[in-house]
């Protein structure tokens, strides 16, 4: 029999329904619902009356980081649901204007360094992007797609072959993963 050990336990705001199925959590709350798969041989999450424990089964480095890691996106989940998230990132050029806009489910960026073919990025999950002036604002309720589109619009401008201390045109991402 395996002796599982409670690594932490925090309350599940009052606010938000939580389920947990097959080692995946489901989180609803008024702005939407965000799933995660949480699955690993030696920790585990468990919902005892109003309260989530993550609890482990072996005491070593790999076992205590998967639950600090566990915590943290548990955490997320919820304040996601709750309140959102908003990331801001800056368009930046020198001397070609560079024009951001947004369609389906791509950023499409034309005129970067004067190119001819739009470079794109694509839109991750339910991330809502909008573009005002010289700033790309992305919204919603899961961090991990907010953060993996913005990456994807920074890898977008990408230059390659010059000396990036001289071309510094781009998209940069300005605040990251602050509440609404």
């Amino acid at each position: 029999m395996i002796k599982w050990e409670e690594v932490s336990s925090f309350e599940v705001p009052k606010e938000v329904k939580l389920s947990i199925e097959d080692n995946v959590v489901h989180v609803s709350g008024k702005l939407g619902q965000v799933s995660r798969i949480l699955r690993d041989n030696y920790v585990r999450v468990r919902l005892e009356t109003g309260k989530i424990k993550v609890e482990s089964s072996k005491k070593n480095r790999r076992s205590h980081g998967i639950s600090g890691t566990w915590e943290s996106e548990l955490k997320n989940m919820f304040q996601g649901v709750t309140k959102g998230f908003e990331y801001e990132m800056k368009i930046d050029y020198t001397h070609f204007p560079t024009r951001v806009s947004v369609r389906g489910n791509t950023v499409l960026i034309e005129n970067f360094l004067g190119e001819r073919s739009p470079r794109q990025a694509r839109i991750i999950g339910n991330t809502k992007v909008s573009v005002k002036g010289d700033r790309v604002f992305l919204n919603g309720i899961d961090k991990r797609e907010l953060g993996e589109t913005a990456s994807n619009i920074e890898r977008a401008t990408k230059i390659k072959g010059f000396d990036l201390r001289v071309f510094q045109d781009g998209i940069y991402l300005l605040t990251g993963g602050s509440q609404i």
